[in-house]
């Protein structure tokens, strides 16, 4: 059984969100082997959902794991009223936000908790969370474990099933058919729209785009299709769980971001399976920032969302975000002997936010601090949190 860090609370009905083959459906038949198991991917369930949600959740009893439960959003008004006048308890799965947040909110309000389930955090299967990625350091078994799987899961990410798989050729293979089966498809089906070739332009555009502002207009144009259609992809693909974005921070009771955003995949394995030509430093970047990220909605890191800087100037600090009255100002770069020059943009960023913390993450062993700014490996990332 693949180890999760995941934690829910087993009393209370649940809602749980993630991609595709993120590991949802495995967790939860080991944690309730006992509870009747449907999937609305499954066409006569999705038929019967429709026609007659009441009838379909009366059938799995009062104990029951619904998975893609997207597919029937209505589903939830049937799932309502059996918590209320049956005393059920039931598990929902979900590997899209579309429609499913609201609904979920506006009829099972108080009624379910909501988790998100993200591809694995690198090391999770190894043990739980050992220490803390910006106040502490790794033993030196756990290290080792971090600079010896680093190759791998920089290129083949971190979908469970992948960790699992040995070989190169095998890994890749493997995502070569999620992107086929689940990326490409459950992304049109959502849409609503056919255009595939379209569709893969996307996904390589954002690929090349990493780390770099999104303009849509410019996307448009390279992948041949309008604005709208490229606007509603792209809207689709950061529901589906498969990318996220980040907007510009602003310090202050103010507005707090801009409207410029950066696009990051929420696993590297996403843009090996386009073959896609990120460089070094962006597949680096996003490896970085989807870690964290991922560490972030699990509950590991205690902020409501990430951002990225950029000053008035145009100098840029790769990700920020605040915790606990603390600014977190962190930068990433694939050098293995960092430089001031590398640290200049958060050491200017510290030095007029007093309740600032710096923090670069590189390709070195060591851990070091320049000019008030810590130095972090990024093989720390290894079951840290």
């Amino acid at each position: 059984m693949f180890k999760r860090w995941l934690e829910i609370d087993t009393k209370k009905s649940a809602l749980i969100i993630g991609p595709r083959r993120s590991g949802k459906t495995t967790y939860l038949k080991n944690r309730f082997p006992d509870y009747k198991y449907a999937t609305l991917d499954d066409f006569d369930y999705y038929d019967w959902a429709n026609k007659d949600p009441k009838g379909f959740v009366q059938h799995l009893g009062k104990t029951c794991i619904i998975d893609e439960i997207q597919r029937v959003p209505k589903l939830t008004i049937a799932v309502k009223y059996a918590i209320d006048n049956e005393d059920a308890h039931i598990i929902m799965t979900g590997s899209s936000s579309i429609g499913l947040m609201d609904s979920s909110a506006d009829t099972l309000a108080g009624r379910i908790n909501i988790y998100n389930m993200t591809t694995a955090c690198w090391g999770e299967n190894s043990s739980g969370p050992a220490h803390s990625i910006f106040s502490g350091k790794p033993d030196e078994i756990t290290f080792k474990n971090g600079i010896r799987s680093f190759d791998e899961v920089l290129t083949f990410g971190l979908f469970p099933e992948v960790v699992t798989t040995n070989g190169a050729d095998k890994k890749k293979e493997l995502l070569i058919n999620y992107k086929n089966t689940y990326f490409t498809k459950d992304i049109l089906q959502m849409s609503n729209l056919e255009n595939l070739e379209g569709l893969n332009a996307i996904f390589l555009n954002v690929c090349r785009s990493i780390g770099s502002h999104l303009e849509v207009s410019n996307f448009a144009r390279e992948s041949a299709l309008s604005v709208p259609t490229t606007k509603k992809y792209l809207n689709t693909l950061y529901q589906s769980g498969l990318a996220f974005k980040l907007y510009g921070y602003q310090y202050g009771p103010a507005k707090r971001y801009i409207k410029a955003a950066k696009t990051y995949f929420a696993d590297n394995g996403i843009i090996e399976s386009f073959n896609s030509k990120a460089s070094m430093g962006q597949l680096f970047e996003n490896f970085v920032i989807s870690e964290l990220e991922k560490r972030r909605k699990l509950g590991h890191i205690n902020c409501e969302q990430f951002y990225y800087y950029k000053s008035a100037a145009g100098k840029e600090i790769d990700l920020v975000f605040e915790s606990e009255n603390t600014i977190y100002a962190i930068e990433i770069k694939a050098v293995k002997s960092p430089s001031l020059k590398d640290i200049s943009n958060i050491s200017e960023f510290i030095k007029y936010h007093k309740n600032a913390k710096g923090y670069l993450f590189y390709l070195g062993e060591e851990f070091l601090e320049m000019d008030s700014v810590k130095i972090i490996p990024a093989y720390s990332l290894y079951c840290g949190k």
